[in-house]
């Protein structure tokens, strides 16, 4: 992973594919987050599988959609962004949006969907740089704490395996990555009663 010598993510703009690039659906309501959130959320899409193309990775982002309005009643992607083998983001509800991805923690995270399977291999490295990227931006731009704390989403929910576990054994090397989200130093966690498990997703026939 690209760091500089003090541990700070890469500081490279990442390519953002913007709702209309993907020709997303306008949400069916906003709630909007207070900015800079204490969290980042990492998980994996289980399905759909992983894209390693625009084509494919718009695909993917709408039939995420799809799925959270029409199955799940959501107002719209569950995500904040998602990132595609292609070494894209996608923008899902965005910075300033609460998302519905990691029941109790939604108001107060960014919640970043690595698309695909990652319980047994490494998502690519282009896939894994853009992550940081966003996360990087975010902090720049007054989106994410200087002091976030990064989290697998199986740390905040269970009974999910996400995002994966060799996904999961990749990102406790990286800056932030928190233990124990609960310890009595971070911020208090409010309760919601969204909930997500993406490995109990299905396609639609």
């Amino acid at each position: 992973m690209s760091h500089d010598n003090n541990g700070v993510l890469s500081h490279s703009e990442p390519t953002i594919v913007s709702r209309e690039g993907w020709n997303a659906r306008p949400p069916k309501y906003i709630e909007k987050m207070q900015n800079p959130v204490p969290f980042v959320v990492i998980h994996h899409s289980y399905i759909p599988a992983a894209c390693y193309n625009l084509e494919d990775c718009k695909t993917a982002m709408q039939w995420m959609q799809d799925f959270h309005q029409n199955n799940r009643s959501w107002a719209d992607i569950g995500y904040s962004f998602a990132v595609g083998s292609d070494g894209r983001a996608y923008e899902g509800r965005g910075w300033s949006r609460v998302g519905a991805h990691a029941p109790t923690y939604n108001t107060k995270s960014i919640g970043i969907c690595i698309i695909g399977d990652w319980r047994e291999e490494l998502p690519p490295e282009k896939q894994l740089t853009t992550v940081q990227q966003l996360i990087t931006k975010g902090i720049r731009e007054g989106y994410i704490m200087n002091d976030y704390k990064l989290v697998g989403h199986k740390q905040v929910r269970e009974g999910t395996e996400c995002p994966g576990d060799r996904l999961f054994k990749e990102i406790k090397n990286w800056p932030n990555y928190c233990q124990d989200p609960s310890a009595p130093n971070n911020i208090k966690i409010v309760a919601e009663d969204t909930q997500i498990d993406d490995n109990r997703l299905k396609r639609k026939t």
